[in-house]
C-alpha cells in the first residue's frame, strides 16, 4: 500500500444549507478567490458555479448550488431540481448550518432531504460564521447540529477569519476518491467567463437595494468583445432584467446615481477577473413576470 504522502484524492464537493448560511463565502475561501457570488440578500446563487482547491495531495472540485427552498414559482422548481442533481454527483455534501442562528424548519427540511441521500453520500455538518457569536454558542450549536441528522464529521468554520478552514478541507478530502487532477494547475473554475460576469454584475446590482429584489434580477451578456485596436480593453454590453416597472426605478436610482454606483463596482470586480480594462454598458429592462415565463425563463439561461 502506498503512503498517504503518494497518494492523491479527486472529487466533487458541495454546500448546501439554507439561503444565507455562508455557502458561497465558504467556497471563495477554500478556493482563494471569488468565484461565487456573495450577498447579505438570500438567494442570490443561481447556477451551479464549481471552484477548483489545488493541493499537492488532491483536487476538490466544488459545486455551489442554491439555497433549497419550498418553491413558489417556476424558476423555484427549476433551482431545486438542480439541487437534488447536484447532491446525487457529487462524492461529499458539507450542511451549513450559520452560528448566530437557531436551527429552524429550514434546516430540518434540508437535513429531511439530505438524509435521504447520506447513506450513499457522506453529509458533513459545518457550523458556520463563527466569528460572529462567542464559544459557548457556538458549543451549543454544535450539540443542536448532533441531534440534526447523523453526520459523518461536524466542524465549526469561519470563513472570515479563516478559522478551521485547513481542517474542513481535509474532511472534505478525506471523503473523495483517489485518482489523478480533473482540472489543469491554476483553473479556479469550470464556469464560462461570460456566466461570473454576469453573476458580478447581478451582485454589485443587489447590494443596498430592498428586499423584493434578489428574486426579480436577472442579467444577461448581450455582447462582449476586445475592441479593435486595443490590446488591453474589453467592451461588454449587459442588460439587467426586473419584473416590474417600480423595481427598474430602484435599480437605476435617483439621475441613474445607483446604476453608476453598480457599474463602478462591476467593473472593478470584471477588471480583477479579466486582468484587462473594461468598458462596462448595463441597460435595465423590464420583462414581466420572467421568473414564471418557460420562454423567458430559457431565453435567461434557466
Amino acid at each position: 500500500m502506498t503512503s498517504s504522502s503518494e497518494t492523491h484524492r479527486s472529487g466533487f464537493a458541495c454546500f448546501v444549507g439554507r439561503p444565507n448560511a455562508g455557502k458561497s463565502t465558504l467556497t471563495n475561501a477554500l478556493v482563494g478567490t471569488k468565484v461565487a457570488i456573495t450577498s447579505s440578500k438570500p438567494q442570490t446563487t443561481r447556477h451551479a458555479i464549481r471552484g477548483i482547491v489545488h493541493r499537492p495531495d488532491a483536487q476538490l472540485v466544488i459545486v455551489d448550488t442554491p439555497g433549497l427552498h419550498r418553491p413558489r414559482t417556476l424558476l423555484g422548481e427549476r433551482l431545486n431540481e438542480l439541487v437534488h442533481e447536484t447532491w446525487s454527483e457529487v462524492d461529499v455534501i458539507g450542511f451549513c448550518v450559520p452560528a448566530d442562528q437557531k436551527i429552524g424548519p429550514g434546516d430540518r427540511h434540508i437535513a429531511a432531504e439530505l438524509a435521504k441521500v447520506a447513506r450513499r453520500t457522506p453529509v458533513i455538518g459545518v457550523v458556520t460564521k463563527t466569528d460572529v457569536v462567542n464559544r459557548p454558542r457556538v458549543a451549543q450549536q454544535l450539540v443542536a447540529m448532533q441531534e440534526l441528522m447523523d453526520f459523518a464529521e461536524i466542524v465549526p468554520v469561519s470563513a472570515v477569519d479563516r478559522f478551521q478552514m485547513d481542517v474542513l478541507s481535509d474532511l472534505l478530502v478525506r471523503q473523495v476518491p483517489e485518482g489523478p487532477q480533473l482540472y489543469p494547475d491554476g483553473e479556479i473554475t469550470d464556469e464560462p467567463e461570460e456566466s461570473l460576469i454576469s453573476e458580478l454584475i447581478r451582485e454589485s446590482a443587489l447590494e443596498g437595494v430592498r428586499d423584493e429584489l434578489p428574486h426579480s434580477l436577472a442579467v444577461a451578456i448581450d455582447e462582449m468583445a476586445p475592441r479593435e485596436g486595443y490590446d488591453n480593453l474589453v467592451d461588454i454590453y449587459a442588460s439587467l432584467y426586473v419584473e416590474r416597472s417600480s423595481q427598474k426605478a430602484i435599480v437605476i436610482g435617483k439621475s441613474g446615481e445607483r446604476l453608476k454606483e453598480v457599474g463602478e463596482t462591476a467593473r472593478r470586480h470584471i477588471q480583477a477577473l479579466l486582468g484587462s480594462k473594461i468598458f462596462l454598458d448595463l441597460q435595465v429592462k423590464v420583462a414581466k413576470e420572467w421568473q414564471r415565463d418557460p420562454k423567458q425563463l430559457r431565453k435567461l439561461g434557466f
